[in-house]
């Protein structure tokens, strides 16, 4: 029979070891799987984690290898992996995010052996991901196992598949499931395939060893419906022969319908059921990626609490206990591969087998109705005959080993809609951030109506939208300046577009959670990226957050937003309730300031007096939420951010009335010959500063070359962007291009638009 072993404990690990070791060098560090070196600079900025080869080891006696075939399995190693069994090299992995599986020769095993893993997560052209906007960590990040089995067995050598595939398909009221289980050494042999239904076995069937196919009906089939009632069913085969159970798998799937139709949106079971959710990285504070069940536990329950239908599981193969915990809640995944922002001539065998592994090892989840081709691959251009012919691949991929899901793609906002590359998937969705990286919050909406007018038959969706918050603090939010109150607004405005566009198949939050990316540097905390729903270490919800709780939680709810900023210095102060209830009150130090009645969203605004310091309460029904505010003279500065080393406060650059500063939009300032002029003068002194490096300096280092070829991408992308580079403010160009020049060149630049007129 098959056994399991997880051997995740005494390990020895170096990242300065050059070679595969004989023995267990006594001077390696001790410590259990999972792990990543990542886990502190990769999430504290600068770009410089450390990417390299590290090498891992630890001795198996042969009495835990029983079968009579014996496999290592591991979940995932970051990002290219090679398996050393007693020095010798067993197998290279290429790929950071799935399962993949070693058989060990029987006849190198000794009564003490050492198993070597390196995890290789360096700088090369093939294999994804090489440039994205998140940490790659290195690393033996999830679990390794020992798979013992006897010599006729269920499949363990194809692409980290289960060994079984279960496919249903809806008949009236009833399901014909079909299976198909994969042997070896299978001669003589019969498979026995059972269905249970919880404890009750709602069918069997049994088939040839070596053609393992059968299909079961099961009568009056309980559907898996989403988050309304996820039922699953389990499969179990077994390997029999002559009356023996040699080797057993099982899998639970669950039966469902669904389609996507380009006017009503996603459609499951028959019914029209709006796919209105989140994006998920999967990295935790000092973790990394290197997770326990209880962090993907403690996810997926936030994931619930706001209310998602869908998470977009970005941008790779996620955790199997993922997966498991979405099929259980009935949370609909887009699945995708990492093929992403930078497209590799040289990488397109990867972008091959990390699709297979992807279908190959998910295929029996009924949460994922999608396969993502790749997200934001051409930000350098949509035209490339070999990118687009690597999309054509894939997709072809993607129908040949899955019939029943259609295939996605997220394209980024500088991709024309009449593109090749966007009309290859079956599905597409758009990552627009207008709002935030320029533009407006109100251009969102206006931009799908326009591609769904012209492509009315194309299902179309949002697969990224989002802005960054902090600990900031503001009663007059505007577009870039990281507060908790511009990225409610933001969210407040593209909630009630969403909402008006029941066309749009699927909608997701970009992200759930703040996560590491070591290369920002942006609203005040080095190395992350900010557009959290939640902050990363998932213990402060942000007001956001219950945005989208009242919108799209049926569980009755009212939040006072605003909690964190007390200190106001205005003499009336606007307050916001969110609240899915049908009404609401606010009282202001127990005196009743009126109630509102929910409108077409769940959004409640009250106009409060703001003397001394006021408690704040508002009541929905039974349920209340309270906050505190106090009136002050002069504000807070912790409440304001600041560039890097407090050099400078932006909410007091100097705005004369009339005259121009860096406070206002590029499209402004271009609207004036005089600021055609001062923004001539201002691009050439980026350009220069940059070059020199005086403007970016780190533990004394110039950076110069990098910067400016950042810098001149960074432009390039502008021009292509649909007008959106019109709506950043020049302040908002200093923090997208690190917040990091001096205090005197940014006041010089304020001073030369002080001296333009406005119109």
């Amino acid at each position: 029979m098959r056994e399991i072993k997880i051997i995740n404990n005494d390990w020895y690990f170096s990242d300065t070891a050059k070679s595969a070791p004989a023995n267990i060098p006594a001077d390696w560090e001790g410590l259990n799987l999972p792990h990543t070196w990542n886990g502190t600079d990769g999430q504290d900025g600068g770009n410089d984690y450390k990417r390299c080869k590290a090498f891992y080891c630890k001795e198996i006696l042969a009495s835990d290898l029983t079968g009579e075939e014996i496999f290592l399995e591991f979940d995932a190693v970051n990002s290219t992996a090679e398996v050393f069994w007693n020095g010798v090299s067993l197998l290279v992995h290429h790929g950071g995010y799935s399962r993949f599986r070693v058989k060990i020769p029987a006849d190198s095993i000794k009564e003490k052996n050492i198993l070597t893993v390196s995890a290789d997560n360096s700088r090369n052209e093939t294999v994804y991901p090489q440039n994205a906007d998140f940490t790659f960590y290195g690393g033996i990040y999830r679990s390794v196992k020992i798979v013992s089995v006897p010599s006729a067995h269920f499949d363990l050598e194809y692409s980290g598949a289960p060994g079984v595939t279960v496919t249903p398909e809806i008949i009236g009221d009833d399901a014909d499931v079909k299976i198909k289980a994969y042997t070896k050494n299978a001669d003589g042999t019969k498979v026995k395939f059972t269905i249970f239904d919880g404890e009750n076995t709602v069918g069997e069937a049994e088939a040839d060893g070596e053609n393992a196919d059968a299909v079961i009906k099961i009568d009056n089939v309980h559907l898996w419906n989403g988050r309304k009632d996820p039922h699953l069913y389990t499969l179990k085969a077994e390997l029999v022969k002559d009356g023996e159970i040699l080797d057993t798998v099982s899998t639970r799937f669950g039966c469902r319908t669904f389609k996507v139709d380009p006017e009503k949106g996603f459609i499951l079971n028959g019914k029209e059921y709006p796919l209105r959710g989140v994006s998920r990285h999967q990295d935790y504070p000092g973790k990394g990626n290197a997770l326990s069940y209880e962090d993907h536990k403690r996810d997926i329950d936030l994931i619930l609490e706001v209310g998602a239908t869908t998470i977009r599981l970005a941008h790779y193969q996620h955790a199997q206990e993922f997966y498991d915990l979405c099929d259980e809640t009935g949370l609909v995944i887009w699945a995708e591969i990492p093929y992403i922002s930078k497209h590799m001539p040289g990488g397109r065998e990867n972008t091959i087998s990390q699709m297979k592994e992807l279908i190959s090892q998910n295929y029996n989840h009924p949460c994922i109705v999608t396969w993502g081709l790749s997200n934001e691959i051409t930000i350098a251009g949509a035209a490339d005959p070999d990118l687009i012919e690597n999309h054509k691949i894939l997709n072809k991929l993607c129908h040949e080993m899955d019939s029943t899901r259609p295939t996605t793609l997220a394209a980024v906002t500088m991709c024309p809609i009449d593109a090749e590359v966007v009309h290859i998937s079956d599905i597409l969705s758009y990552n627009h951030y207008f709002g935030w990286y320029g533009g407006d919050t109100s251009m969102n909406g206006p931009w799908f109506d326009t591609f769904h007018k012209k492509y009315p038959d194309r299902p179309i969706g949002i697969s990224e939208y989002g802005c960054e918050a902090l600990n900031w603090h503001t009663s007059k939010p505007v577009q870039g300046d990281y507060t908790e109150e511009y990225q409610a607004y933001y969210h407040e405005e593209l909630i009630k577009q969403i909402a008006d566009r029941p066309y749009l198949w699927a909608t997701h939050v970009w992200n759930m959670f703040d996560f590491a990316a070591d290369a920002r540097a942006e609203g005040g905390e080095n190395g992350m990226n900010h557009k959290g729903l939640v902050t990363f270490d998932r213990q402060y919800k942000k007001d956001a957050f219950y945005a989208y709780q009242a919108w799209l939680s049926d569980v009755p709810m009212v939040h006072l937003c605003g909690k964190r900023y007390i200190d106001r210095v205005e003499d009336v102060t606007k307050v916001t309730v969110y609240s899915n209830c049908d009404e609401v009150e606010l009282f202001a130090n127990g005196v009743s300031l009126g109630k509102q009645t929910k409108g077409k969203y769940p959004f409640f605004y009250f106009e409060v007096k703001n003397e001394g310091e006021t408690t704040l309460e508002v009541k929905a029904g039974d349920l209340c939420d309270t906050a505190t505010i106090k009136k002050v003279d002069t504000p807070n500065e912790a409440y304001i951010m600041k560039d890097e080393g407090d050099v400078i406060n932006w909410f007091e650059i100097n705005t004369p009335d009339g005259r121009f500063s860096i406070n206002d939009t590029i499209g402004d300032i271009m609207s004036t010959f005089g600021g055609k002029i001062a923004a001539v003068k201002i691009l050439l002194k980026l350009k220069n500063a940059m070059s020199s490096g005086d403007g970016d300096k780190k533990d004394g280092k110039k950076k110069g070359g990098m910067e400016v070829a950042g810098f001149e991408m960074s432009m390039g992308i502008l021009k292509n962007v649909y007008g959106m580079a019109k709506g950043f403010t020049v302040k908002r160009v200093f923090s997208m291009l690190g917040g990091k020049f001096t205090k005197e060149q940014i006041l010089e630049i304020n001073a030369m638009l002080n001296k333009v007129k406005k119109k």
